[in-house]
């Protein structure tokens, strides 16, 4: 089984930052995906797909992936670079 350990991005659409500092294990498909014979969705019988667990720091996301045997990556969150610009730059 195999996992992701990565920090919930922020939202484009808001400027709020609740939840940022959370981290999420999600675990990897084992089986890739194929249309349903009726209706023609993509589906696949791999359940661990829908479970995202949420930790409060990245060691307690690793900790639990090693006590239970996850082979777990972590992507670290790239530095968020702020573009300062006043109003009176539009007229500029």
């Amino acid at each position: 089984m195999t996992a992701r350990i990565y920090q919930r991005p922020k939202n484009a659409m808001q400027s709020g930052k609740a939840l940022l500092d959370q981290w999420i294990l999600e675990f990897a498909p084992s089986e890739a995906r194929r249309p349903d014979p009726l209706m023609g969705w993509p589906g696949s019988a791999d359940t661990q797909t829908q479970v995202t667990l949420k930790f409060h720091s990245v060691d307690e996301a690793k900790a639990y992936a090693e006590k239970y045997g996850i082979t777990a990556t972590v992507h670290g969150t790239p530095p968020r670079r702020l573009k300062l610009q006043a109003y009176a730059d539009n007229f500029r």
